[in-house]
């Protein structure tokens, strides 16, 4: 989706993906219904040639009035990634551990983020040490590098400047998070 919007950030967690379009983003003079119905498309096409399996995913569309909108909206996201991430691996081990579904819902409902944590921790699992794209997401984003080439005509050694995807599963939180999101919102980055 970053390649096929022209986005200069993309984060995913869970079955969520949020793109940040550029400023000058015109494709399909912005409109808000076919890019919602183009974004779906797009997603669901690559998971389903990715996986073999057929996908369906659905689109929003938010707006953001300036960068502050930008970097709050996708702390706001990271911050509901890991409380998704906590939330799925109590109920997996509960479910795996025998609880019915209905069974670990219930047992959830209610319970703090330390309760969590402990519950696990009795599982023989520390939250905090899992993997963390498992618990903060994982960030897209283009990155510029120099490239040493030969110009064929001239037979000089020249440099020009390429891009490349940056995947990151090791994104950092809260405002080192923020910054990062700005920096790439405001192209500085």
């Amino acid at each position: 989706m970053l390649t096929e919007l022209g986005g200069r950030y993309a984060y995913t967690e869970s079955d969520e993906i949020s793109v940040l379009l550029d400023p000058g983003f015109h494709l399909f003079g912005r409109g808000v219904e076919k890019l919602v119905s183009i974004s779906a498309g797009i997603a669901s096409a690559t998971f389903t040639r990715a996986c073999g399996e057929a996908a369906h995913f659905d689109s929003r569309l938010w707006l953001g009035t300036g960068v502050t909108d930008v970097v709050d909206y996708f702390s706001w996201r990271q911050s509901d990634a890991a409380r998704c991430a906590l939330n799925g691996w109590c109920y997996w081990t509960l479910r795996h551990g025998g609880h019915t579904a209905s069974q670990a819902s219930r047992a959830l409902a209610g319970t703090s983020t330390s309760d969590k944590n402990e519950l696990l921790f009795r599982h023989g699992i520390n939250f905090a040490g899992l993997p963390t794209w498992q618990r903060r997401g994982i960030g897209l984003r283009w990155e510029s590098y120099p490239h040493t080439g030969r110009d064929p005509v001239h037979g000089l050694e020249v440099t020009s400047t390429r891009r490349r995807l940056v995947v990151d599963r090791e994104l950092p939180m809260k405002g080192d998070y923020r910054d990062l999101v700005e920096r790439i919102a405001t192209g500085q980055d």
